[in-house]
Parts: structure tokens; sequence; C-alpha cells
């Protein structure tokens, strides 16, 4: 299969938002934002959440695929980008201006809603009730 790239490009770019291809356009949806939330704190809650799970993520990896050893060193490294997961969780809790232990409280209920008895079950986990998410 050859794909036109150019042609790709001009797709992309179609069905771009403007607050992704414009200055103007995402300055303004960050102060609309930054009305509702802390929008430096959601900026740094979400790319750190993402860049440090995947810290954690290759760890994982590389002890199940490439043979590294899950020694001391490893536990304590793995330990370490947790650390750094929670303290970026923590900056989106900031910027929403949520109660950490809510969120935790938010959790639970969610998990016992959809595992009654605490059991989980694959069927449950992949066919949800309406409004789970």
């Amino acid at each position: 299969m050859n794909i036109d790239l150019d042609k790709y490009k001009d797709f992309v770019d179609e069905v771009t938002s403007d607050e992704s291809k414009d200055l103007e356009a995402l300055i303004t949806r960050i102060r609309e934002l930054n009305e509702v939330v802390s929008v430096p704190n959601l900026i740094t809650g979400g790319t750190g959440l993402s860049s440090e799970g995947g810290e954690f993520n290759e760890i994982v990896k590389k002890c199940i695929f490439q043979g590294k050893p899950m020694d001391e060193d490893t536990v304590y490294h793995m330990k370490r980008e947790l650390g750094d997961i929670i303290w970026y969780w923590m900056q989106a809790c900031i910027a929403l201006n949520a109660d950490p232990n809510e969120i935790i409280d938010m959790n639970v209920d969610k998990l016992q809603a959809r595992y009654p008895g605490g059991v989980f079950t694959a069927h449950r986990s992949e066919n949800r009730k309406e409004g789970d998410i």
C-alpha cells in the first residue's frame, strides 16, 4: 500500500482544531479554561502523569521482555517513579481544586459498584453499565 503523505498531511490539518494550530486561539481557550481550573497545574499534571507513567512502564517492559532483573535496585527505581506519579497526580488535584481523599473515595465507590462484593470479573470489566466511566 502506497500512502500519499502530502495528501494525508492536508487531511490531518483539516481535522485539527484551531487551538492546536493557532496560538491566539490556544491562548483564548487557555484563558477560558483558567476561569474554571488552574490550567498551569492541569498541564503539569496531565503531561507529568503521562511521562512518569511511561517511565514506570519502561521498567516493567524491560523486566518482562528484556530480562532486566527484578532486584532491589529495580524495585527501588519503580517506587521512585511511583512517587513522581503521585506528585503529578497531586498537581491534577490542585488544578481541579479536588480533595485527594474525595478522589480516592470516588474511585472506591465506582469500583464497588462495578464489582459487587469486591470480586473482580472480566465480564464486568468489559461490560460496564451506562455511565460507568
